[in-house]
């Protein structure tokens, strides 16, 4: 598995070893994927080479930043080795058995984890593919019933449709990827599509349908959390009619969260609170911002925000100029590219004066993570500080309370 330590890939790798095959990988870096499974005794390798493929592999499975002229996947087409992508591969796993896929813009993640924890607490037995590590689980993957998947879907490069849910599950849909989709018309093409394809007796579970689920006791917070539980919830009794709704109350309740979803971290040494968060969309950051406001609002609210994507940041530079009308004080760092080579005139120093101009003063652009720490070590106790961004921004949460 070329790109093993990937959220997604390395939930993938243990279900592929926990159905008998011998699963190895490789990354550029190691982190915390990395560390889980090789506890769990998957035979990980930090660096990418072509001498890592086997010789004697049946398959070779690549995450999509992978392209055919990196060295892993010469060396196995120089093999002839079978070579198919992640999602692919989740297509391949998903058919033939009772899937349940959560898709949408926002919260699929924390809303997957939900369905399974309802799914386990009511002795349904799910096997699942969730895409964080989530604390109740210890894992990104949980080993159940063969024939009752749970998987979260992703719409980036129309993944979604690599699919066969007999459930489908769309928690919102608002326009994102924009490297992939030109418009929102475009995106809610291949929701349609996903719907389309749902089979006689399926069911596609939305906001007409989950919207009828009551409000349920979170530890979370936030109104968007309180919609991916009753989004949980309506998938849950879909599939199981004889699940209730006490069963599933007791279930939310002690729901802890996932990696990276207002991950609460610790406090500096200056006092000031720090959380982690995931949000990349501004839809995301303003109501993350807006939930926190609401628990803790003797607090200043610090963000210090990790851009994800040129073209996200070009195509919804408006959107983010308001995102963080909420918050006291914002950092950002560099846009992190990820897949993506720089746009002229998209930068961090462009959107923090595009939010200056929306609110005076709110934001400042600095040139690195180090400079983004070198900005917070010194915030005070009355301050609640959140790492934010689906980039490498949470090493300086990890920092900060080191």
């Amino acid at each position: 598995m070329i790109g093993i330590g990937g959220i997604g890939m390395s939930a993938l790798a243990q279900l592929y070893q926990t159905e008998g095959h011998t699963v190895s990988g490789s990354d550029r870096v190691g982190g915390p994927t990395m560390d889980m499974l090789e506890k769990k005794g998957v035979h990980v390798i930090v660096g990418q080479r072509a001498e890592n493929v086997p010789a004697n592999a049946d398959l070779v499975v690549y995450s999509d930043a992978i392209h055919t002229d990196h060295p892993e996947r010469m060396r196995a087409a120089e093999l002839g080795t079978r070579e198919i992508s992640y999602f692919k591969a989740l297509g391949e796993v998903s058919a033939g058995r009772m899937t349940i896929a959560v898709s949408g813009t926002h919260g699929k993640t924390t809303t997957t984890a939900m369905l399974v924890k309802i799914l386990k607490d009511a002795g349904k037995n799910p096997s699942a593919v969730i895409g964080s590590l989530v604390k109740d689980f210890d894992s990104n993957f949980v080993h159940g019933d063969h024939n009752l998947f749970v998987v979260e879907a992703c719409e980036w490069r129309d993944h979604l449709l690599e699919l066969r849910p007999q459930v489908l599950v769309i928690t919102n849909i608002e326009w994102d990827h924009t490297d992939w989709f030109k418009t929102e018309a475009d995106m809610r093409a291949t929701f349609q599509k996903a719907i389309d394809s749902i089979p006689p007796g399926g069911k596609v579970i939305d906001a007409s349908v989950y919207q009828a689920e009551p409000e349920f006791e979170l530890q979370l917070i936030g109104e968007f959390n309180k919609n991916n539980a009753r989004a949980a919830a309506a998938a849950a009794k879909a599939v199981f009619p004889d699940i209730t709704n006490e069963q599933i109350a007791e279930s939310l309740k002690t729901f802890h969260g996932t990696w990276r979803r207002f991950e609460y971290k610790g406090q500096t040494k200056a006092g000031a609170v720090v959380y982690d968060d995931y949000a990349h969309h501004p839809t995301a950051i303003r109501e993350t911002i807006k939930g926190v406001r609401e628990k803790f609002p003797d607090k200043k609210i610090v963000i210090a925000f990790h851009p994800h994507l040129y073209s996200r940041t070009r195509d919804l530079m408006q959107d983010f100029a308001r995102a963080f009308d909420g918050a006291d004080s914002v950092v950002l760092a560099p846009i992190f590219a990820a897949r993506e080579d720089p746009v002229n005139g998209v930068t961090s120093e462009v959107l923090a004066q595009k939010i200056n101009n929306a609110k005076p003063n709110l934001a400042k652009a600095v040139p690195s993570l180090d400079a983004v720490y070198d900005e917070l070590a010194s915030v005070g106790a009355d301050s609640l500080i959140i790492t934010m961004g689906a980039g490498d921004i949470y090493k300086v949460a990890d920092r900060l309370i080191a």
